[in-house]
């Protein structure tokens, strides 16, 4: 895969997305993309393995929920490869985001892309959701490929402050989690995402409680 060409996919991409991008960041996420293809061969970081997809499935997949980041700190659970997470602590450097993932090989390369980066505004966490104890709850909390709905509120659910939500990231829409959703959370919007060069469906769900549970 030439550099070229993945410049041009993010070049194309960010542009059809109606976002706007100095060179430095741009040239951020083309070495994180480098990195994660890297270390993927390795440590099965993420499923897609063709080069061609990775510009439009990795990074404009994690820059498709932008606009719904509000907060000064977001919590990316079962953060993986560093996706939404890294993707948006580019783009965002004023912002805090905090990556907690419980297997171990995972949080070592998110730790070298923070070394290797210079993301001086990323943590990251190793440990499982349920047993984490930030300190202060977090007013967003991201999700991509983690778990399903009832999962992620139940396991998450302590670390989203009362008035917070999730921003959960799916593909299809997901009916059936929707409906296994605790009587105590409910779906507050539903977006679709269009993401340049990708064939399939992309939700995102903002998730928060319910008036007589908060």
């Amino acid at each position: 895969m030439s550099d070229a060409l993945w410049q041009r996919q993010l070049e194309q991409g960010l542009a059809q997305m109606g976002i706007e991008l100095d060179p430095a960041r741009q040239q951020q996420l083309l070495a994180f993309l480098a990195l994660l293809n890297k270390w993927n061969r390795a440590y099965n970081l993420t499923a897609v393995r063709d080069p061609e997809q990775m510009v439009s499935r990795q990074l404009l997949d994690s820059l498709s929920i932008l606009p719904f980041v509000t907060t000064d700190h977001l919590l990316d659970v079962g953060a993986g490869g560093g996706l939404p997470g890294i993707p948006l602590a580019i783009v965002f450097p004023d912002k805090r985001f905090t990556l907690l993932d419980s297997n171990s090989k995972k949080t070592r390369f998110l730790t070298q892309c923070v070394l290797e980066l210079g993301l001086g505004n990323v943590e990251v966490i190793h440990g499982r959701a349920e047993s984490c104890d930030p300190g202060q709850p977090f007013s967003q909390i991201s999700s991509r490929a983690f778990t399903a709905l009832d999962n992620l509120v139940s396991w998450c659910g302590h670390l989203l402050a009362n008035d917070g939500e999730f921003l959960a990231m799916k593909g299809q829409f997901p009916d059936d989690e929707v409906a296994a959703l605790p009587i105590e959370w409910q779906v507050k919007s539903r977006h679709s995402l269009r993401v340049p060069d990708s064939d399939g469906e992309r939700h995102l769900l903002t998730i928060d409680r319910t008036a007589q549970s908060q």
